[in-house]
């Protein structure tokens, strides 16, 4: 899975990673990042320890911004950046960048370390990507950061694996002296030059939520799927589903946790018609199991609901062949490729922003088309940024 862990407290934003969900996502960390849960704002889901009405405010509003940078380059956007001064890493290249990668142990993060691998030959000036898996292990991620310190690194990226654990590793990574980046997850602590994460799980809930609340009837039924309870940005993603379908008159049914066992999750749905006759629309916290979730009630017989996944290409493909009511926010893996821009502009002394903030876009069936790409294989990501890059599609199967 893939684990999303609280962003810093700095920040005040949880970064899929954050607690890398299956992107949906598709990481999740074994724990919250040490952090204390905010306080319950006025309105907040009653039963969420997690939510923060700034924050969930904040993320809504960031989903209409105008993203500065290319149009057609995502990856290099960033909402309402405040920039920082990176003059003092200024240094004549070659370099040699280094990455400490969290793991590659679900189809998110391969797709993303596949697209980071190839942005990376992108750019001659590096002459050595020195990059270590801590193999979704804290003490070999501290080991790992303590060597790479010793193998001349110019810029050293960070995904960590979980938020409290890392962040003395990744301080001690900082006072050498040498720029580090984090991204996907966060640390907590402001020493990294930049912290890079796409919006957040307010955000992505909200979305999701908002869909269904306008494609079911009045007072219709929805069955919540998720993952794993405690985990921040998991949490987030519900506690923002609970506001927007009580405040349309969504009946939720039953909010279930499936452990991202998908056979499990058609049990789960399977039950749940047996049960109400009827569900009108499916939230998911992860789109890792919305094909066996639909073969639910291809089985029973019942007309497929709305329902919102994620950009895999498994679900995108049914979205289109069934003309399905989907929805999928997504958790981009386009991000993979921001930490290697980012290292290059801080070490020819170019401005990054301080919390780079990526674009979450969101796949509705007018853009369906836009990230289905005939022939990947079922676990591929639409959002990987990479359909211009050299090697594709090879490459990514």
């Amino acid at each position: 899975m893939r684990k999303k862990l609280l962003r810093s407290s700095s920040f005040a934003l949880a970064a899929a990673g954050v607690l890398a969900l299956s992107a949906c996502s598709s990481d999740l960390p074994a724990d919250t990042g040490g952090q204390a849960a905010p306080t319950p704002a006025a309105g907040a889901p009653a039963n969420s320890e997690f939510f923060d009405q700034a924050e969930y405010d904040r993320q809504l509003a960031l989903r209409s911004a105008t993203p500065q940078g290319p149009a057609d380059k995502p990856w290099e956007q960033a909402l309402e950046p405040v920039m920082t001064d990176t003059s003092k890493y200024k240094k004549d290249g070659p370099y040699n960048i280094c990455f400490s990668n969290a793991s590659v142990d679900n189809p998110w993060r391969q797709v993303g370390w596949k697209t980071m691998q190839a942005e990376a030959e992108l750019h001659p000036e590096i002459a050595k990507f020195t990059t270590l898996d801590a193999e979704a292990k804290d003490d070999k991620q501290i080991s790992d950061i303590q060597s790479l310190g010793s193998q001349g690194c110019h810029a050293l990226i960070v995904s960590p694996n979980t938020t409290a654990t890392l962040t003395p590793a990744v301080e001690q990574a900082c006072a050498t002296g040498i720029p580090v980046i984090t991204f996907d997850r966060g640390v907590n602590t402001e020493c990294p030059v930049t912290a890079i994460h796409p919006i957040g799980g307010y955000a992505f809930g909200a979305s999701a939520a908002e869909f269904l609340a306008k494609s079911i009837p009045a007072g219709g039924k929805v069955l919540g799927l998720r993952v794993l309870p405690g985990v921040d940005v998991l949490e987030h993603r519900w506690a923002a589903a609970e506001k927007i379908f009580a405040a349309n008159g969504v009946q939720v049914v039953g909010a279930e946790f499936t452990g991202n066992d998908s056979a499990k999750a058609k049990s789960i749905v399977s039950d749940y018609l047996q049960r109400e006759g009827k569900i009108d629309g499916i939230w998911m916290d992860d789109g890792t199991a919305a094909v066996p979730v639909l073969e639910a009630f291809e089985d029973a017989g019942a007309e497929a609901p709305a329902i919102s996944g994620e950009d895999q290409q498994q679900f995108l493909e049914k979205w289109k062949s069934e003309n399905l009511k989907a929805f999928a926010p997504t958790y981009p893996t386009y991000q993979w490729r921001t930490p290697v821009i980012a290292a290059l502009k801080i070490l020819k002394g170019e401005q990054v922003p301080k919390e780079w903030i990526l674009p979450q876009p969101v796949i509705e069936t007018s853009t369906l088309d836009q990230y289905l790409t005939p022939g990947m294989p079922p676990l591929h990501y639409g959002l990987c940024g990479c359909k211009e890059m050299p090697g594709f599609p090879d490459k990514w199967k």
